[in-house]
């Protein structure tokens, strides 16, 4: 009897031994996620997502433009994957400075800085982050690069809104060749400004004009520097220069009952102030712009190499209701201005 009862007692803990083993369970890493739940993205997938920050000096048209025409360039080409940090400095190259600071603190993939002074800001910032200047005069002047070849060397490349100076110079002999007096109106803290009324003054003399500037510190002392030049001068030339930029209906109001025309740098100036300008589109020198950010980001391309380019066309406009006001006639290949 007692050896049955072993007996049973054995095959009991061997049935019970094979219940609790089973097959072994498969690898954590081999199992499919449930069905409808997402899969997990692959760690290099943030590598398709890019952050910029946008450094605009001021806001007024020209700038605007150029701004939005680098957004649209990189959406048309990124879609959702690009996410911009506008931030607008209100004319102030001490904010720039801030802005650009908190740029690299965020660490972007690149900075655009529209407007010389947030070039400059930019450029102080960061050794090591491409920057994509726009709305730059000349790019010697704003980093103070005396054998400027038009490479950088090093972080910096972009688009510039020079329009042919010689051909402004041109255009105003063309309106007023019975003048005999310039009076070149700028803001003394653009340097940008200042190159362009030294290179142009020697063009506006060799077709007879008599050539004087005249500088403001800011907005506060507009008013009173263009009355100045108006009681000196036949015609104003006011440069592409962002302080004008944001102070016409101060200027129009002094010259316009002074009777006085100004032919401007820009469609944006010349829009607010001005009679007639030579301009360049700045939508199209942004697009361009985020056409170059396109390829350093995506394809690699080295910004220390990439030429600085140019507006492709220029484009005779005038503004017909300061035209009218002041009895200007001009010829039939200008553009008015939002016609």
């Amino acid at each position: 009897m007692k050896k049955i009862l072993a007996l049973l007692l054995a095959l009991v803990m061997v049935f019970a031994l094979c219940a609790c083993g089973g097959q072994p369970a498969a690898p954590a890493e081999s199992q499919a996620p449930s069905e409808g739940e997402p899969a997990e993205a692959p760690s290099e997938a943030s590598a398709d997502s890019y952050s910029i920050g946008i450094c605009q000096l001021v806001q007024h048209p020209a700038l605007d433009e150029a701004t939005r025409g680098f957004q649209e360039a990189l959406i048309d080409k990124l879609g959702d994957k690009v996410d911009f940090n506008y931030q607008n400095a209100a004319g102030d190259a001490a904010t720039c400075a801030t802005i650009c600071t908190q740029f690299v603190s965020d660490e972007v993939d690149l900075i655009m800085a529209n407007a010389t002074a947030s070039l400059q800001a930019a450029a102080s910032a960061t050794n090591d982050i491409p920057i994509l200047g726009t709305s730059i005069t000349d790019y010697g002047t704003a980093l103070n690069v005396s054998d400027w070849t038009g490479v950088s060397g090093v972080n910096i490349s972009g688009t510039s809104d020079l329009a042919p100076l010689q051909g402004q110079a041109d255009m105003l002999n063309e309106l007023f060749p019975d003048a005999k007096t310039v009076g070149i109106v700028y803001c003394s803290g653009e340097p940008n400004s200042k190159f362009q009324a030294d290179t142009i003054t020697p063009m506006l003399e060799a077709f007879g004009y008599t050539v004087s500037e005249y500088t403001f510190a800011d907005s506060n002392d507009v008013a009173s520097v263009v009355a100045n030049a108006c009681a000196d001068n036949d015609v104003l030339y006011i440069p592409t220069d962002n302080t004008a930029a944001s102070c016409t209906e101060a200027v129009n109001n002094v010259a316009l009952n002074a009777g006085v025309p100004i032919v401007c740098g820009e469609e944006g100036i010349c829009s607010g102030c001005g009679v007639a300008t030579l301009s360049i589109s700045y939508y199209d020198i942004g697009y361009a712009t985020g056409e170059m950010a396109y390829e350093i980001l995506v394809n690699g391309a080295d910004v220390s190499t990439m030429e600085v380019q140019f507006a492709p066309k220029f484009t005779k406009e005038y503004n017909a209701e300061l035209c009218k006001a002041l009895n200007i006639s001009v010829p039939e290949d200008y553009v008015a201005i939002g016609g």
